[in-house]
Parts: structure tokens; sequence; C-alpha cells
């Protein structure tokens, strides 16, 4: 089971690839295209040129996994197709991922922090 917890960041490839690419092209493109780190814990997820298909790369301290979901009767709803990467929290890559298409309506509460006081 892949568990995308609070701790790990969710970043959205938004431009599709090539969905022949493998671990190690995925890799190069987190390194090179989007300039992140493909080995920091943080979760890479990319789209193909359909709809309907996602792959995800993460590195989980032992090893890199790559993988791939395909919807049978539907598309993802996915950000606006141009360069770059888009952050996505945990709840909000869960939503992506079962296919919702109200994900991105979905914002974090801001929290206000205690002052310290002596």
């Amino acid at each position: 089971m892949i568990s995308i917890g609070a701790q790990r960041r969710v970043f959205v490839s938004t431009r599709p690839v090539d969905f022949r690419k493998g671990v190690h092209g995925l890799v190069a493109l987190v390194a090179e295209d989007l300039k992140c780190n493909p080995y920091s814990g943080d979760v890479y997820v990319f789209r193909a040129k359909r709809k309907d298909r996602l792959k995800l790369l993460l590195f989980d301290g032992s090893g890199t996994v790559l993988a791939t979901k395909w919807l049978e009767d539907s598309g993802f709803a996915w950000p606006p197709a141009q360069d770059g990467v888009v952050s996505l929290t945990p709840t909000q890559f869960a939503m992506l991922f079962d296919g919702f298409s109200e994900w991105s309506r979905i914002t974090l509460k801001t929290v206000k922090r205690p002052n310290k006081t002596a």
C-alpha cells in the first residue's frame, strides 16, 4: 500500500509526458525539467496526453516506486497543461487519484499559531 501522509509533499507535472517512460526516465525528468530532488520522499505525479492516465513516482527510503493508474469510465481533472509543476495537499491528491473533479476546490484552513509567552 502506498501511503501519502501529511508529511509528504505532492507535485503534479502539468505538461503531459510520454507514458513509455519508466522509473529512470521520470527520475531524470524530475531532476532536469522540474528542478526537484527525485529522492526527497516527495510524490511526483505525471499525466499522459489522454486524461484517463497518471503515473506517480515516489522514493520511500528503500527504493523508488512507480505506479500507474488508468480510469475506466472517465478522466482525471488535471490542472491546465503548461510548463511547470503544481503543488497539491495530500487530501487534494487523494481526490485527484480517486477521479474527483472537485479536488481543486479543497483548501487548507489557516491555523493561527499560539504566541509564546514567558
